[in-house]
């Protein structure tokens, strides 16, 4: 039997440690906890930019696959520190729990306090270069795994442009503030290809919630560029937001103010759709979990929609709870805090107790002047709680019905389902396909011990504009309710999950992949944990089937056809119009053989965004969907939304 003592009590180094065990810092060694590295540098000068100090940030993926962020706030300290005896710029990049942002004293207000910090970005990055402009000299330190390769020393005189030392070239677009490159450890992740979008989607949103700070993107790989600076704060985030909605007031409502050192901001604006799209900040941290923030001002608007309507005799005999007052709701709450509590090292969840009271008095009191002044206004939203009350009511009474009727039972399987023999939800897969002609093609070609398939009449309901009592009269969405067999909304239940496997395979054109949009949007709005668990996934069917003698070849792309037709030389080439066209051998060969086949997993990296884009391709507004699908038939397969 192994010993347990004093002997067995590994003592490991800040670095070590950090590498040892990377998911307790950053979450994840995949493409979330790599992106996460750029962030923690990057908060770094929204911090500068919260106490005032930056007005510029600029981000660059360089094409050796390091970044850069770069700001023009102080830069980091580079005198001796007085215990330690080594510069703070050391301290700072080597020293777990070493900052300036504990005592208040340099930072009032930050996003960083319970962030992992800099110093494990340097711990996780195969190397690291930090510059500093402080009194007009740049001052250096490198740095390999973590480990220090030379100590802080003065390299030159602090000015924009091209600059060099030893084989080091950078480029500084400011004459002061810090300068940080570093590049992922390919030995600690899965992948260190950063993604323009993902951090493009993060830099907007710091400069929506930042007011007036400009963020530089620029991605030397592919030459792509994005400035983000609005004067309009998130007043502008809610707009941007709402685009491909129809707003029922013109005015975004705004409110700021502070109470017992805590400052709160929320813009927010209804629209003509059925979902809430609230987004919840703590110290510029997306709390993606809510907190205590977001019950302070959800508790707001119900006391204040519910007093107007009783005053103004909107709401008569109904008493609107917190859904119907939601519902069409766009808002954008950012409350700045400095002392906040997160649940958990991802920050997602607000824990202090104090900050219900504050949001709830500060948004209530905004409210009801702002209704005062607008009664036009708060008869609009007030009439929209009462419509959305009365048809909570009704939905009640059609999912009463539905269950009674057992529409929404697994055991009242659709006629038009094919099953499968397996009972084994892990191994079972639905494959969901458009028409009776791919459906009769997939019927034959399926492992019928493993693999169900659906056929779907036409477009099934647009869910976005519907709702959810029309959307339980709807024949197509109750098939498919009936058999993925978890129910909808509050009666979704996750363990009667019937096929691991949900797959989307509709032609690839135009009308497939606005089928495919309908049906993702089903999912997100009905049945989000599908998504979040990963069982949606889209089957990407071949464009041509090319032919070489007698070698057959099957291609998804125009550019892999070109390709692959030059290479051959002379070849026969059939374009496919349809699943339809192909014989159930060629469906088998190329779209639902697990050996073969190309299946894309939908993730929601993005909920605000995809509730954006699900607006925009579904909402009122037809010519923004139109262009969208247009110009993305291809890209809306891979929807990583």
């Amino acid at each position: 039997m192994d010993e347990y003592n004093a002997k067995a009590i590994q003592i490991l180094q800040d670095a070590e440690a950090v590498r040892k065990r990377p998911g307790m810092y950053i979450g994840s060694t995949d493409e979330r906890g790599l992106h996460h590295l750029v962030y923690e540098v990057v908060d770094n000068s929204i911090d500068e930019a919260l106490a005032g100090f930056c007005k510029n940030i600029t981000v660059m993926l360089h094409e050796d696959g390091s970044v850069s962020v770069e700001d023009d706030g102080r830069g980091i300290p580079v005198d001796i520190h007085p215990e330690k005896g080594k510069s703070a710029l050391e301290i700072v990049l080597t020293v777990l729990h070493a900052g300036a942002k504990f005592d208040k004293k340099a930072y009032r207000i930050t996003g960083g306090l319970h962030g992992v910090g800099i110093h494990v970005v340097n711990f996780l990055s195969q190397w690291l270069r930090a510059y500093v402009r402080r009194d007009g000299k740049v001052y250096f330190q490198w740095y390999v795994r973590g480990e220090p390769q030379s100590e802080v020393k003065v390299i030159g005189e602090a000015k924009t442009g091209e600059f060099t030392y030893e084989s080091f070239h950078e480029f500084f677009h400011y004459s002061r503030g810090t300068y940080i490159r570093f590049k992922p450890d390919p030995e600690i992740f899965e992948t260190t290809n950063i993604k323009y979008e993902t951090i493009r989607k993060k830099l907007r949103y710091l400069a929506f919630l930042n007011r007036g700070v400009r963020i530089v993107l620029i991605d030397r790989r592919t030459g792509k560029q994005d400035e983000f600076h609005y004067e309009g704060g998130i007043k502008e985030f809610v707009k941007y937001l709402n685009e491909g909605s129809t707003p029922l007031h013109r005015d975004v409502i705004y409110g700021y103010d502070e109470q017992n050192g805590i400052i709160v901001e929320f813009a927010m604006q209804y629209n003509d759709s059925t979902s809430e799209n609230l987004l919840a900040f703590v110290n510029t941290i997306n709390t993606i979990e809510g907190g205590t923030h977001v019950a302070g001002f959800r508790s707001a608007l119900t006391k204040a929609i519910n007093d107007f309507g009783k005053e103004k005799n909107i709401t008569k005999d109904i008493t609107l709870q917190g859904e119907d007052v939601r519902e069409g709701l766009t808002a954008v709450l950012h409350v700045r805090h400095p002392n906040p509590q997160f649940e958990g090292q991802t920050k997602a969840k607000l824990g202090n107790s104090e900050v219900k009271g504050v949001v709830f008095s500060i948004v209530v009191k905004y409210l009801k002047q702002y209704f005062e002044e607008h009664p036009d206004v708060g008869t609009i939203i007030t009439s929209k709680a009462v419509a959305a009350a009365r048809a909570r009511i009704a939905a009640r009474k059609a999912r009463e019905l539905a269950r009674r009727k057992g529409l929404l039972q697994s055991m009242d399987l659709p006629g038009k389902l094919a099953d499968c023999t397996s009972e084994d939800p892990e191994k079972a897969e639905l494959f969901i396909v458009e028409g009776d002609s791919a459906g009769g093609s997939a019927k034959q070609a399926r492992d019928r011990h493993f693999q169900a398939i659906l056929p779907l009449r036409g477009k099934i309901l647009n869910v976005e504009k519907a709702r959810i009592d029309k959307v339980f009269k709807n024949q197509e969405i109750r098939a498919l309710i009936s058999a993925i067999g978890t129910g909808v909304k509050e009666d979704f239940d996750i363990s009667k999950l019937r096929y691991g496997k949900i797959i989307i395979m509709t032609d690839a054109d135009v009308d497939g992949a606005h089928i495919r949009t309908l049906l993702l949007t089903f999912f997100y709005r009905y049945m989000p944990e599908l998504i979040e668990e990963g069982h949606v996934f889209i089957a990407q069917a071949p464009l041509y089937r090319i032919q070489k003698g007698k070698e057959i070849y099957y291609v998804y792309s125009d550019e892999e056809k070109e390709e692959l037709v030059k290479k051959l030389g002379n070849a026969s080439v059939q374009r496919f119009k349809g699943l339809g066209e192909m014989n159930p051998q060629q469906l088998w060969e190329t779209t639902m053989d697990p050996e073969r086949r190309r299946l894309i997993k939908v993730t929601i990296e993005d909920a605000a965004e995809a509730d954006r884009l699900f607006s925009i391709l579904m909402g009122e507004a037809v010519e923004p969907r139109r262009e969208f699908i247009v110009q993305h038939a291809r890209e809306v397969m891979n929807l990583d939304i």
